[in-house]
């Protein structure tokens, strides 16, 4: 299915499945594909960020669940703060935090990931992992990766392989 991701300023971007379609000007992207499902933004259709210190972030921060406030409160803990932890809760803190850094407009990470638990997180969000910090681009025949930004510069919205992964409620 071709998704016509409008902004409501900047160049549109249309998806077909994993990889980007066309990218250009709204009218004629949606001349060009009259079948496409539209999806309008009120912001701008920017390639994703690549997060550089995604392992500490993951590895070296718990990313509480709401249930445990009351406990550890909401905030991410890291050093003397980080509760003992067994592979089960740094997977879920991982999870977590992929959310935090997907509600960011991450769409790509730098690693690599010690911990088997947070390596299956990562594996299992879509994300792409680097050795090294890249620059994400969109480009026609590339993949969807990419963010919506508000004019404040807010995430509204994040796809990765041409699904919307996070979206501001």
């Amino acid at each position: 299915m071709l998704t016509l991701h409008v902004p409501a300023s900047g160049d549109a971007v249309v998806v077909a499945g994993a990889r980007i379609a066309a990218l250009g000007p709204a009218d004629e992207l949606a001349r060009a594909h009259p079948g496409a499902r539209e999806r309008r933004w009120a912001g701008v259709v920017h390639a994703g960020r690549c997060h550089a210190d995604a392992a500490r972030y993951l590895e070296e921060t718990y990313h509480p669940d709401p249930r445990e406030s009351g406990e550890l409160g909401t905030a991410p803990l890291t050093g003397a703060a980080l509760p003992v932890l067994d592979d089960t809760r740094w997977g879920h803190s991982a999870r977590r935090g992929l959310q935090r850094l997907l509600g960011q407009g991450v769409t790509a990470l730098v690693g690599p990931f010690s911990r088997p638990a947070v390596r299956v997180a990562v594996r299992r969000s879509g994300l792409p992992v680097y050795d090294v910090p890249r620059t994400p681009v969109l480009a026609v025949g590339g993949p969807a990766h990419f963010t919506v930004l508000a004019p404040d510069g807010a995430c509204l919205a994040t796809a990765v392989s041409g699904r919307l992964v996070y979206r501001r409620g």
